[in-house]
């Protein structure tokens, strides 16, 4: 196992007695887990079992279920409310003559709520929990097929994850070559600087002292060794089971607060570049990192 994305798409077909359904489920990135339900009418229970059955299998993302059922021609007769049917024709009127939607299809118009009503012999209580029930199961499937979608993007997001820190972990060895010039950098500089405040040679001791205390400013060793560690645990979250999407957003702020004092801190050129491209691997960690559940 590896982590998972929090983005994917599955669907599930059922049938039962003289009804058919498909159930769709699809995900993408939220911060928590919010689920969004659409059911046929007359089936309110599922809604309660959709979100139970996705709050068992998952932990962030933006979920939406949607159950798209019908009975057969038979089973589906009824009367056409005339009144309610005429209500939606006049609301929808304006819209068209103002070219803001098409005209309405027939079938459309029977689908809407009220349009047409079943008689009460049509709804047997017991039939009617064993369809739900069955839909019940077809939403668990779907979420199962959900989550092997969002673990098989999860297995290809870790790969690019992977190659980011490799990237990382190669300008922070950068990073250390280039830092072990930073003191005879200073030291050059401040003497330069000192002889020209002073128009004469500057006391050598005087020049080591103070080259000793911007050195000792500007060493970097505190935040390559956090940089280190911080790769280091990002390693071991890409090979652990469960969310950790939160931990990755953590760590991704971590590593850029590092990179930024590393660079601000830098006296040399070649430091400050590779602090530069360090930041900008980071930032495309941060990225991809949003994917992860």
């Amino acid at each position: 196992m590896t982590i998972a994305s929090m983005t994917g798409f599955s669907r599930v077909e059922g049938a039962h007695g003289d009804w058919t359904w498909a159930v769709e489920t699809r995900s993408v990135n939220g911060r928590n887990l919010d689920v969004r339900f659409r059911g046929p009418l007359g089936f309110e229970g599922l809604e309660r079992a959709a979100r139970d059955a996705a709050q068992a299998r998952f932990q962030r993302g933006s979920l939406t279920i949607n159950v798209q059922g019908k009975p057969s021609a038979r089973t589906a007769a009824g009367r056409v409310n005339l009144e309610a049917l005429e209500r939606y024709l006049a609301l929808g009127e304006s819209l068209v003559a103002q070219g803001r939607a098409t005209a309405p299809s027939m079938d459309g118009l029977l689908a809407l709520p009220g349009v047409v009503e079943k008689d009460a012999s049509d709804d047997e209580p017991a039939e009617r929990a064993r369809i739900e029930a069955a839909m019940a199961a077809s939403i668990a499937g779907a979420l199962d097929g959900l989550r092997s979608a969002r673990a098989e993007e999860g297995a290809a997001l870790a790969g690019v994850l992977g190659g980011l820190l490799g990237g990382i972990e190669r300008l922070v060895g950068e990073a250390e070559a280039h830092a072990g010039q930073q003191p005879a950098l200073i030291k050059e500089r401040f003497e330069r600087r000192l002889r020209e405040l002073l128009d004469e040679a500057a006391p050598m001791d005087r020049i080591m002292q103070e080259a000793a205390v911007m050195a000792v400013k500007a060493d970097v060793r505190e935040e390559l060794d956090r940089l280190i560690g911080h790769i280091i645990a990002a390693r071991s979250l890409l090979a652990q089971d469960g969310a950790s999407g939160r931990r990755f957003d953590f760590l991704t702020q971590e590593f850029m607060r590092e990179a930024n004092t590393l660079c601000s801190k830098s006296t040399a050129p070649a430091l400050t570049a590779v602090g530069l491209e360090l930041k900008a691997v980071i930032d495309q960690f941060r990225e991809q990192v949003q994917n992860v559940e």
